[in-house]
């Protein structure tokens, strides 16, 4: 982790190249997308030709290349720090995470040169953070087919990593070496506003671009509503300007879309969802998937340059109501785990859709979805655009965690958590939870088992913890953070994406003979355990008929019973 953040603070060395910036898009008549290697050398020429651009070579990602971060100041500084001092907004734009969408690679290469050369402008108080690839392994393996539904372009990347992990799944996890990356990087930068670019996959309509953004629900009500009822508009209203029409992220995929959608709810293992809990603005463009590519490039190139004017305008308030949100996480005292839709409230917005139709598939004979061009439409839908919270959580003052569970530690560090050692060995009353129930997926999700669905009962308990064991405190900005990851029934809790599995199996146990005779000593010495065990055979058939049951429930009810089993080593210290 050391060495990924020093990487930050080097400069890469640059050679001097021809001044032809033509980028493979326009070169092939705008068919065909840059290939890692020709976007990386282009970023370098770019670079080496204009001093209010720094290419930065960060940590090698899983595919053995290194993740590059292009960086674009006007007064050429090159130092977040110093940005925010300067009260500069942060747009940190991340391209290829899904590379056989490749639209925001070839179109972040003209903008930066469009800029770098003034043929647009870039004001002052806005920097740029461009990821150029994100998906190195994916980049690298190039084809034409895997994405059947798409137009274009001639060739493109693939969508898993080179451990074939989905990246855009892996912010919260971190199984990759680019997810470790990102998360240093973006401390680093602590960016104002988060954009990553891709292609839709789902239902046909006349929109080339819709637009993801994160809920405003999720973030800080002062925050949360100045992206909903200001800034989110005024991107909207640009982009009409600009003749590509947008509408929010379509979230269905067959049906009559005259009957509106649910926003899409983004947890903290998707990018946007990740930079919310810090309060950042994230947005993640999606292109239409059926447009040729070269609309999908040229919309991404608007809606990027829209950013940029809209961040300068409302840069006051931005990082005005960012400071004040990232306050009021430090004293909030209570935090949602979960999200649902709220069926009671929507807004009315513009649609361009055409009308879905019936019709007799050439494949299997049988009825088949189409969407009719020829009965194309534009009306105002209804779009479910708020949340409601679910399962909250008092914030404890602090959080204490065995030293063992160091991957823990070390994700949690990642992600600028403060955090102490105990300097001695010390018994501390703390509220423990036991892992009453959860569900786990039968198939695995992006290389996990993921649980859901779980319940805890706690109580408060004298736990013995050594020196050296950690206790995290409360208060800070990266509270939110730190609860929906440490909380075992948090949607994207570390818990729920299997780091604490070991808790889970029991590690020692009994031969039904031996404990025999040493569950009837212990009962004759405890008669409401007894009373208990008759209570409840008198209740169950099934745990009547079951001699190891029985057995069981007493082992489980007496010293003998390991206290790790399914106790939760993450704790809770309230007072």
């Amino acid at each position: 982790m050391k060495k990924i953040i020093a990487t930050l603070l080097l400069p890469l060395t640059i050679t001097c190249y021809s001044q032809s910036f033509i980028t493979p898009f326009e070169k092939s008549k705008q068919e065909a997308s840059a290939t890692y290697f020709e976007c990386i050398q282009y970023y370098k020429k770019l670079a080496a030709a204009h001093p209010t651009l720094l290419l930065k070579t960060l940590g090698i990602t899983d595919a053995g290349y290194p993740l590059h971060l292009l960086l674009y100041s006007a007064d050429k500084t090159f130092n977040p720090e110093q940005w925010h001092q300067q009260n500069k907004i942060v747009l940190l734009i991340n391209n290829g995470i899904h590379p056989g969408e490749p639209d925001g690679i070839d179109a972040s290469m003209m903008l930066l040169r469009d800029i770098t050369e003034g043929k647009i402008k870039c004001p002052k108080n806005v920097v740029l953070a461009v990821i150029p690839i994100y998906n190195i392994g994916g980049s690298l393996n190039r084809n034409s087919f895997s994405r059947v539904n798409q137009n274009g372009p001639l060739a493109y990347g693939f969508r898993g990593n080179a451990q074939n992990l989905d990246l855009n799944r892996d912010f919260t996890k971190c199984d990759s070496k680019e997810a470790q990356i990102f998360a240093a990087l973006f401390h680093w930068l602590n960016p104002d506003i988060f954009m990553d670019n891709h292609v839709s996959d789902g239902a046909d309509y006349q929109h080339t671009m819709t637009l993801l953004t994160t809920h405003h629900s999720k973030l800080n009500s002062v925050l949360g509503e100045f992206l909903h009822s200001t800034f989110e508009p005024a991107l909207f209203k640009e982009m009409q300007e600009k003749k590509w029409p947008m509408c929010p992220y379509v979230n269905f995929e067959e049906g009559n879309p005259q009957k509106g959608w649910d926003a899409f709810y983004d947890p903290p293992r998707y990018s946007s969802g990740y930079t919310t809990l810090f309060q950042t603005l994230g947005f993640v463009p999606e292109t239409h998937m059926l447009k040729p590519f070269s609309q999908r490039v040229w919309s991404t190139y608007a809606l990027m340059q829209t950013m940029i004017d809209q961040a300068s305008f409302f840069s006051t308030q931005i990082i005005k109501k960012r400071k004040e949100a990232l306050a009021a996480i430090a004293s909030e005292k209570e935090f949602p785990l979960g999200w649902k839709v709220d069926s009671t409230r929507s807004d009315q917005i513009p649609f361009s859709g055409y009308e879905p139709g019936i019709k007799k598939s050439e494949v299997t004979g049988m009825n088949r979805l189409f969407y009719d061009h020829s009965k194309p439409f534009t009306k105002d839908v209804t779009y479910y655009n708020y949340l409601k919270p679910l399962n909250s959580v008092e914030k404890p003052m602090a959080y204490l965690i065995p030293q063992g569970w160091h991957a823990i530690i070390e994700l949690l560090q990642l992600n600028n958590v403060k955090m102490q050692q105990l300097k001695h060995d010390s018994t501390i009353e703390v509220q423990a939870y036991r892992i009453e129930s959860f569900k786990t997926l039968p198939r695995p999700y992006e290389k996990h088992y993921k649980h859901s669905d779980v319940r805890v009962i706690s109580q408060l308990q004298k736990i013995h913890f050594l020196k050296g064991d950690y206790i995290i405190p409360t208060g800070y900005c990266t509270d939110r953070f730190v609860v929906e990851m440490l909380e075992p029934t948090g949607d994207d809790s570390y818990f729920a994406w299997n780091f604490f599995d070991a808790i889970l199996q029991q590690k020692e146990g009994y031969s039904d003979y031996r404990w025999e005779d040493i569950a009837a000593g212990y009962l004759q010495f405890h008669p409401d355990l007894r009373n208990e065990l008759e209570e409840k055979k008198k209740a169950d058939t099934a745990f009547a008929a079951s001699a190891h049951a029985q057995l069981d429930f007493v082992y489980k009810h007496s010293p003998y019973y390991e206290p790790a089993h399914l106790r939760y080593p993450v704790y809770r210290l309230n007072k």
